[in-house]
């Protein structure tokens, strides 16, 4: 994948399942996540916003490994937290990081002792994360990122008191929303959240193909009509 910089075992990673060219929110929003900054990507449906978390995670985290967790991400359910654990499984299968996904059917004194044994990406739902930070009181004191997935279904279900809670227990680390949309409850997130967000709108960009490719329909539609009718008047001048 041609990114400024990437990782070496992340690029093996990535090319061994066939991601060779990165997509246009890969490609405008690597250097500015890679830097630290806090951001907040809106991006439409099968864009490839999993694929971007867990590329720009690993590029972040793979030189290295530690006990305490250094990247937290959050999402709606247990299905997107085993797809997130599939992902890190094929694109770090060149890393030594640890990574842990725990979600409300999970058993908690099992995830609790596992996650002492030190990882370093953990994943989880926002029932589950706030239960474990109030009752283990983790140590987040090396935690570099701190990842709000697929925000828009999260906020709807009403999360927003225990992501706050989670975020601030944090000190100091890099926060990033994704999501589909830009809804005012993840304006006010981001406000209460993030420090000078760079703000990446690709569903406007995607909006704008849509446009473009109605519009040529429409063209063709109205040649193919305007062909049609001079057939026909050829037809009644015979």
């Amino acid at each position: 994948m041609k990114l400024k910089k990437i990782n070496e075992k992340l690029q093996e990673g990535l090319v061994e399942n066939g991601l060779t060219e990165a997509n246009e929110m890969q490609k405008e929003t690597f250097s500015t996540l890679k830097s630290g900054a806090d951001a907040i990507i809106i991006a439409p449906k099968g864009s490839g916003k999993s694929t971007t978390i867990v590329l720009n995670v690993i590029q972040q985290l793979a030189n290295g490994t530690e006990e305490s967790p250094r990247a937290l991400i959050i999402v709606e359910d247990k299905a997107k937290v085993l797809e997130m654990e599939e992902l890190f499984e094929k694109y770090g299968k060149y890393t030594d990081l640890q990574v842990y996904g725990v979600h409300d059917k999970g058993d908690m004194e099992y995830d609790k002792n596992y996650i002492s044994t030190g990882i370093d990406v953990l994943i989880g739902t926002p029932n589950k994360l706030s239960e474990m930070f109030t009752t283990a009181g983790y140590n987040v004191n090396r935690l570099k990122m701190f990842i709000l997935d697929d925000a828009d279904p999260i906020l709807k279900l009403r999360h927003e008191t225990k992501i706050m809670r989670i975020s601030n227990s944090i000190t100091k680390t890099q926060r990033i929303i994704f999501s589909e949309q830009l809804t005012e409850r993840i304006e006010i997130l981001a406000e209460k959240m993030l420090l000078e967000p760079f703000v990446f709108d690709f569903d406007e960009e995607y909006d704008e193909d849509e446009e473009d490719l109605e519009e040529e329909e429409n063209s063709e539609r109205k040649e193919g009509d305007d062909f049609e009718e001079e057939e026909d008047l050829e037809d009644e001048e015979e």
